[in-house]
């Protein structure tokens, strides 16, 4: 029980370590949640702050996710099972998600989760993440929009799960499709804002050549 408890607790400072609200105070000497969209994750800084600013906070974002999973869930001592090993991985990969989220560093106000989902997937299951990514990329190159790309992306990623496990025979953990579903439906969840502002068309699009 302490062995679980050590690894959720490090797990979720990890993913509360708040980037896009440091890189706001450290460049501008700003609360990132007080401008743009208001969210404190990267496409966000990319929009206040510039395209430099928002690689480097997605880039730390996604390797709060990867910590997670690589350096934290080893501490198990169950990390010679694979059956039981993928929990511990899942465990800490939803404690840095819900970091990021509810970040403890920032009045548990933080960012959308996509960013460190990804971390935690491109550790368990980097060829299908890799493939959403792709997707995200090309429906915000043609759409601009941020958002769009991000909850195609998380609701792709259980869907490519499923078609490895069942229909190619390659050997998904069940626990990990679980978590890609209850991921896709956080994340779609955390962007409910931004799905109502589509609608309504007047969600804000990304522009690749300024900054506001």
């Amino acid at each position: 029980m302490i062995e679980i408890l050590i690894i959720i607790v490090l797990s979720y400072l990890i993913g509360s370590f708040p980037t896009a609200i440091l890189a706001g105070k450290i460049l501008k000497r700003i609360d990132i949640r007080e401008h743009g969209s208001g969210n404190a994750g990267a496409t966000n800084v990319f929009r206040v702050l510039g395209w430099k600013a928002g690689v480097i906070v997605l880039l730390v974002d996604v390797f709060k996710g990867f910590a997670a999973v690589w350096w934290v869930a080893p501490l198990s001592s169950l990390s010679q099972n694979a059956d039981v090993y993928i929990w511990y991985q899942i465990l800490a990969g939803v404690a840095a998600i819900a970091g990021h989220i509810w970040t403890i560093f920032g009045g548990f106000r933080g960012g959308k989760g996509v960013g460190t989902g990804a971390g935690v997937f491109l550790g368990l299951a980097p060829f299908p993440v890799v493939l959403c990514f792709l997707v995200f990329i090309g429906v915000v190159w043609k759409t601009r929009f941020v958002s769009l790309g991000s909850m195609i992306g998380a609701f792709l990623l259980p869907i490519i799960l499923v078609i490895r496990r069942y229909a190619l025979g390659i050997p998904e953990p069940l626990p990990l499709i679980v978590l890609s579903i209850v991921l896709g439906g956080l994340i779609i969840l955390t962007h409910k804002a931004n799905i109502q502002r589509l609608i309504n068309g007047t969600e804000n699009k990304l522009s690749f050549g300024s900054k506001e």
